[in-house]
């Protein structure tokens, strides 16, 4: 079994080609997952698809073939020729794809490094190809590690210390433009995390905020919270021309805001799309200042500067997480073979007893003694072999030794000794992500 993850992220491909790669939707999601684990190669699979990155992450047979699956399935839906789609990509594949799990769980790898959006994002796509049977325990072993990761770098640094997202350098880049947003009659449009958290800031600034929504109820509930107003989206085509400062951070698959609704204004506008694909599509210069998920680079770079320090120690944490991961994979291989190694002997030794009890060598009145005595030099005669089998788990060519052992133990059938191991591990990331 290998892991491989495919990336396509804000470090290899421009905001058009990431539009073109995501899935605004559950059934966009539902319909590539299934297309995905068609191909025999591939075993389990989860797709993360955000405003910065779109990924797939799988545990497969044969690396090379799960990859061509993947890319054939991706230019057939977008159009890219797998030659774009390979160059641009980074593909990891078993210790560094489960490195670069860790690295995009801790936020290591995000546009805003130390953002707290990702973890949770990471546990939607999980939990959504959990529930609907699009993966198992092979990747649910390495999302519930992957998140105690991010935890222990939560814990370790300061990396996270001051929690920030895209939204929140939105708003910064705001302030830094206008002298002051109070007062400012402020449109949001959009009721998911984004729009939560640039609520919030432009609220605690003093701003006039109005929050917009498809599903009125969601938008009143957001609205509730934050202390804001709550607008119909029936009024976006004449709203839009009304507001000086306007945040969109919709699922909408097409543009909610394009020409044919713009209209002159005597007033300079402030526009931010943090969505993917663009909720915002416009070609007239009326005074509109856009800014899009990638233009927010500037004041990213600048937070990265603050926290290189902390980055390392970050790393670190995640190299030795990583080796860890894999060390606790081999104990998973160990352990079964053990099990199955001294079922194996005892029945020897039963069948060894039997014979001797049968034959008369030894009289029938000493049979619970004998059984005694055989159980006791099998386990006596395995103690130095198990102990060493256990420690070898921790080196680093142990898969070697254990791949012979289970050819050995199991010649005549193929098994996937890890296999045998119940995973509650599934369980602990969708329960987590619930609270």
């Amino acid at each position: 079994m290998h892991y491989l993850n495919i990336s396509f992220s804000h470090k290899n491909s421009p905001q058009e080609i990431r539009e073109k790669l995501s899935y605004p939707d559950k059934e966009h999601l539902n319909g590539c997952l299934t297309k995905l684990n068609e191909s025999p190669a591939i075993n389990e699979s989860i797709l993360i698809s955000t405003c910065n990155r779109m990924e797939i992450f799988c545990s497969c047979n044969d690396i090379v073939a799960a990859t061509q699956h993947i890319f054939e399935k991706l230019t057939a839906r977008v159009g890219i020729s797998i030659e774009e789609l390979e160059g641009r990509a980074d593909i990891y594949d078993d210790s560094s794809a489960i490195h670069h799990l860790f690295m995009v769980a801790s936020s290591l790898d995000s546009m805003v490094v130390g953002e707290t959006q990702i973890a949770g994002q990471l546990k939607d796509a999980f939990r959504f190809s959990y529930d609907n049977g699009f993966c198992g325990q092979k990747l649910a072993r390495a999302m519930h590690n992957a998140f105690k990761c991010a935890a222990k770098v939560r814990n370790a640094t300061e990396i996270s210390s001051k929690p920030v997202s895209i939204a929140s350098v939105a708003v910064a880049k705001l302030k830094s433009v206008l002298d002051s947003v109070e007062g400012k009659k402020t449109l949001i449009i959009g009721v998911g995390e984004m729009s939560q958290i640039t609520a919030k800031h432009m609220i605690s600034n003093g701003a006039d905020v109005y929050i917009m929504n498809r599903t009125k109820e969601k938008a009143f509930v957001l609205a509730e919270e934050c202390g804001a107003k709550v607008l119909d989206f029936d009024q976006l085509h004449t709203v839009v021309n009304e507001y000086e400062i306007i945040f969109t951070a919709t699922s909408s698959p097409v543009p909610i805001i394009t020409d044919e609704i713009i209209k002159p204004c005597d007033f300079d506008r402030y526009w931010f799309d943090l969505a993917l694909p663009r909720d915002i599509n416009y070609h007239k210069g009326e005074r509109i200042n856009l800014y899009q998920v990638d233009d927010l680079k500037t004041i990213v770079d600048e937070n990265k500067g603050l926290r290189e320090e902390e980055a390392r120690k970050a790393h670190t944490i995640i190299g030795r997480s990583t080796v860890a991961f894999f060390e606790w994979l081999d104990t998973l291989n160990i352990e079964p073979m053990i099990k199955e190694i001294y079922a194996k002997a005892f029945e020897a030794a039963k069948l060894e007893s039997e014979r001797v009890l049968n034959n008369g060598y030894i009289p029938k009145e000493y049979e619970e003694e004998v059984h005694k005595m055989a159980q006791q030099v099998v386990k006596r005669f395995l103690h130095d072999m198990t102990s060493k089998m256990r420690s070898v788990s921790e080196e680093s060519k142990s898969d070697m030794i254990t791949g012979a052992l289970q050819f050995l133990i199991n010649k005549d059938k193929e098994v996937e000794m890890p296999d045998k191991y119940k995973c509650g591990h599934a369980l602990n990331v969708i329960q987590g992500s619930s609270k």
